[in-house]
C-alpha cells in the first residue's frame, strides 16, 4: 500500500486532479476565514434584528436564484467535456440562456413581492440583491475552467472578488454604515465576480463566446436541464424555507438568530462541493473504461463524505454553545442549541452532492427532482408544525428530517435509483473503512 502511495507522486492524473482541488479548497478556506472574521463581524454589528431582515432578505432571493441558473451548471461541464470542439457556441448559447433566466425571474418576482407582509424597505433589499442575478450569466466561464480542470483560474477570480468585498465590509463597519449599504455590497460581489471571469477568460485570448448562440443546443440544453430548474427551485426553498417562515411565524429577531446557527453550520458545505467538482471529470471518465471502476470511484466518494461530515459534526455537538459565545456575543444566545442540531444535517448533504453527480452521469434527473420535492413536502410540514411547538430549533430538526427523506429515504422505492441508496447506506455503516482496517492489520 506504502508503494502504492507513493506511485502516486509521478502519477500525471493523479497530480493534475490534487493541484485542481488544492487550489479549490485554498480558495474556500479563505472564504471561510474571510467569513468567521468579516461576515461574523459583520453580524454582531448589526444585532439579531437587522441581521435577520439581511439574512431573510437573501434567502428570498436564493429562492428564485435557482430557476435564474436553468439547472445547466452539471450539464454544461458535461457537455464541454463531451465536446470541446463546439466550447464557443455551448457557452454563449448558455450565456444568453441565463440571461434570459434571470430577467425572468426578476419579472416574477415583481409579480410575488407585493402579495408577501414585507414592508417596502425590506422589498427594496430584496430587488437590490437580485440585481445581481443578470451577473450569474458569467458563470459559464467557470464551467469551461471546470472541465478544462483549471481551477486556479477560477480560484483566482474568486479570491479577488472575496478581497474586494472584504475590505468593503470592513469600511463600512468602520465607518457604523447602515444596512441598505451591506445589501448593496451582495449585488457588488456579483458583478466583480463577472468581470473577474470574463476578464480570465479573455487573457487566455479566448474568442468572445457571447456572439455565439444555437437554438438546436438551446433547446437540447432545456430538455436536459428542466427537471434540473424544478430540482433547483425545489432545494433551494426547501433550504432556505425555514427562514422565510421564520419570520412570518416568530419574526426577525428570531431569524437572525438562526441564521447565525446556519450560517456556522453550512461553513463546510464547500467540501463536498468542492471534491465532487474537482473529480467529476475523472469520475465521467473511468466510466468510459469500465462499470467497475466507475462505482468503484463513485462509492470511495460516498464513503469520503460521510468521514468529512463526521469529523465536522462530532466536536461541533459538543462546542456549538461556546463557539456561537466566542464569535457571536451574548446577543445571538440560543443559536447554540440550533447549531447542535443543524449540523447533522451536513452528513446527509455530502452524500446528496456526490449522488448528484451519478445522476447527471446516469442521466435521471427526472428523480432528482422526485426526491427534493419529497424533501421540500417534509420541510415545510415539518416547520408547520415544529416551528410553533418548539421554536427555531423545530426548524433545524425540519431540516435534517427532509434531508434524510430526500436524499436516503425516497431512492430506495424507485427501481434506477436503489443502487445509490444502497451504496450511500454502505458508506454510512463505514464498510469500506472497515475493510481497510482489516487489511492494515493482516
Amino acid at each position: 500500500m506504502l508503494n502504492k502511495l507513493l506511485q502516486l507522486r509521478n502519477h500525471q492524473g493523479f497530480l493534475k486532479y490534487l493541484k485542481n482541488t488544492s487550489w479549490m479548497m485554498g480558495e474556500q478556506f479563505l472564504r471561510i476565514i474571510a467569513g468567521l472574521f468579516v461576515g461574523i463581524w459583520v453580524a454582531r454589528y448589526l444585532g439579531p434584528e437587522q441581521f435577520g431582515i439581511f439574512s431573510y432578505a437573501l434567502a428570498f432571493t436564493a429562492i428564485f436564484g435557482g430557476i435564474a441558473k436553468l439547472g445547466l451548471d452539471g450539464i454544461m461541464v458535461r457537455e464541454l467535456i463531451n465536446h470541446p470542439e463546439k466550447k464557443d457556441v455551448y457557452l454563449g448559447t448558455a450565456f444568453w440562456l441565463k440571461m434570459i433566466g434571470a430577467f425572468i425571474v426578476m419579472g416574477l418576482m415583481a409579480a410575488i413581492v407585493p402579495f408577501t407582509s414585507n414592508d417596502a424597505t425590506t422589498n427594496l433589499f430584496i430587488f437590490i440583491i437580485a440585481a445581481g442575478l443578470v451577473f450569474q450569466s458569467f458563470e459559464v466561464v467557470e464551467f469551461y475552467f471546470q472541465s478544462q480542470v483549471l481551477a486556479k483560474i477560477v480560484s483566482i477570480c474568486k479570491v479577488i472578488q472575496l478581497a474586494l468585498s472584504s475590505v468593503i465590509k470592513i469600511y463600512l463597519v468602520l465607518n457604523e454604515a447602515e444596512l441598505i449599504w451591506f445589501v448593496l455590497v451582495i449585488a457588488f460581489d456579483a458583478m466583480s465576480l463577472a468581470v473577474s471571469y470574463f476578464m480570465a477568460y479573455q487573457l487566455r485570448k479566448n474568442p468572445a463566446f457571447y456572439k455565439n448562440f444555437d437554438l438546436n443546443i438551446a433547446k437540447q440544453l432545456l430538455k436536459d436541464s428542466w427537471p434540473l430548474i424544478f430540482s433547483a427551485i425545489v432545494v433551494m426553498v426547501y433550504m432556505r424555507i425555514d427562514q422565510i417562515m421564520i419570520k412570518e411565524m416568530l419574526g426577525e429577531y428570531e431569524v437572525g438568530i438562526y441564521s447565525a446557527a446556519v450560517k456556522l453550520s453550512e461553513a463546510w458545505y464547500f467540501l463536498p462541493t468542492l471534491i465532487t467538482t474537482s473529480l467529476f471529470p475523472a469520475i465521467l471518465n473511468a466510466k468510459k473504461i469500465s462499470e467497475a471502476l466507475y462505482y468503484d470511484r463513485l462509492q470511495n466518494l460516498y464513503t469520503l463524505m460521510v468521514l468529512i461530515a463526521l469529523a465536522v459534526a462530532i466536536p461541533t455537538t459538543f462546542l456549538a454553545d461556546w463557539v456561537i459565545a466566542l464569535l457571536y456575543g451574548a446577543a445571538y444566545q440560543g443559536a447554540g442549541s440550533v447549531l447542535i442540531i443543524h449540523i447533522w444535517a451536513g452528513l446527509i448533504i455530502g452524500l446528496g452532492v456526490a449522488r448528484g453527480k451519478w445522476i447527471l452521469v446516469e442521466n435521471l434527473q427526472v428523480f432528482a427532482f422526485v426526491f427534493l420535492t419529497a424533501a421540500f413536502v417534509t420541510n415545510v410540514i415539518a416547520n408547520y408544525l415544529w416551528i410553533p411547538k418548539y421554536g427555531i430549533e423545530g426548524a433545524a430538526y425540519a431540516t435534517v428530517l427532509a434531508q434524510a427523506t430526500g436524499t436516503l429515504v425516497f431512492p430506495l422505492f424507485i427501481n434506477k435509483t436503489r443502487k445509490s441508496f444502497f451504496m450511500m447506506f454502505k458508506a454510512l455503516l463505514l464498510i469500506d473503512l472497515l475493510k481497510l482496517k482489516r487489511l492494515v492489520k493482516s
